[in-house]
């Protein structure tokens, strides 16, 4: 098979194709054929040599899949319900860079009626991570206020979506007029310029001094005192990546006061029944959201990751532009 391999760490051109062996499923594996993969700034981190590759997980860089069943355990595929020839997307550990890949059958969900693979492939890395930090352990609740800081980012397209679908008002920060507008096209109830207002008056002008019930942040660093600011009393911060720095200072008694909860997570470490258990709670509570057509995919841009053996590939392209931060949603390769 052709995969994109990370021939060093440094910029977008060192991703080459290069000829690599099929992977072999193994118990409880899916083998997918794979039609496009999905770009996440994990897989630029991965690239720069500031994410390792956890223990036993292939060493090409992607963390979403969506094609067609290949082969795969037997008895694991006819209990999940699937069988070769199936659509499905799937959330991997890494190796999704690839024409074909491995992927635990509990990480596999069927593509949503409808999508295309290109759509789908955008799909499971923002929403096991929105379902799990904003659902499952800030516990956001119908009626509740959530504030998503970059809700143009594919985190922020896939939060804004869900959280407004399930009956929450949802705030957002963005780096320009146009990403604020392109954040209300998708739902938000408001949207924050970041460069050009102070984002903890804002919160506090729209909601009459009250603040949010949830902060979805993916810059931690400095803005985690401010983000503390924001809550209202009972609140959850919620830390999912450290762009701001991983240093943060903060007035320990306005946590008392209000009663604080701070957290975070990563995902792509946990185990296969963790990450399970959270695609089971989309198949339950989100997948139809595509069906009635009340979300939808946010693709921004799509490459055609292969440009020939030994040569840089799409996904150069791609990352190019992850790192330009000038995208809205979700960028995707195909194959």
């Amino acid at each position: 098979m052709k995969a994109i391999e990370i021939t060093r760490y440094g910029p977008p051109d060192v991703l080459h194709v290069v000829d690599r062996p099929a992977p072999v499923p193994g118990v409880g594996e899916l083998l997918i054929r794979v039609a496009a993969s999905g770009v996440n700034r994990p897989d630029v981190l991965q690239r720069t040599g500031n994410y390792p590759v956890p223990a036993g997980a292939s060493d090409i860089p992607g963390l979403e899949v969506a094609g067609v069943v290949e082969g795969g355990d037997a008895q694991a595929m006819a209990l999940a319900g699937f069988q070769i020839g199936d659509r499905v997307c799937a959330l991997v550990a890494g190796g999704g860079y690839a024409q074909f890949c491995v992927a635990p059958v509990a990480q596999c969900l069927p593509i949503p009626q409808g999508l295309t693979e290109v759509q789908a492939a955008s799909l499971p890395e923002t929403f096991f991570t929105v379902w799990s930090n904003v659902f499952d352990r800030a516990g956001l609740q119908k009626g509740e206020t959530l504030l998503v800081q970059g809700g143009a980012s594919g985190i922020g397209v896939t939060a804004i979506q869900i959280a407004k679908a399930l009956g929450a008002t949802v705030l957002v920060t963005a780096g320009s007029d146009e990403k604020c507008a392109a954040c209300l096209a998708l739902g938000a109830d408001h949207a924050i310029n970041y460069n050009s207002s102070d984002f903890v008056a804002e919160v506090q002008r729209i909601t009459a001094g009250a603040g949010v019930n949830v902060v979805l942040d993916m810059v931690a660093g400095d803005y985690v005192a401010r983000e503390l600011q924001c809550l209202a009393e009972d609140g959850r911060l919620v830390i999912i990546a450290v762009r701001g720095g991983v240093k943060a200072e903060i007035n320990a008694g306005l946590v008392m006061r209000k009663r604080l909860t701070v957290s975070g997570s990563t995902l792509r470490v946990r185990s296969v029944v963790f990450k399970g258990a959270i695609a089971q709670a989309l198949k339950q509570h989100v997948w139809p959201l595509f069906e009635s057509a009340r979300i939808k995919p946010v693709v921004h841009s799509v490459f055609a990751a292969d440009g020939g053996l030994n040569s840089p590939s799409g996904a150069a392209q791609a990352h190019a532009l992850m790192e330009s931060g000038q995208h809205v949603g979700k960028i995707v390769l195909t194959w």
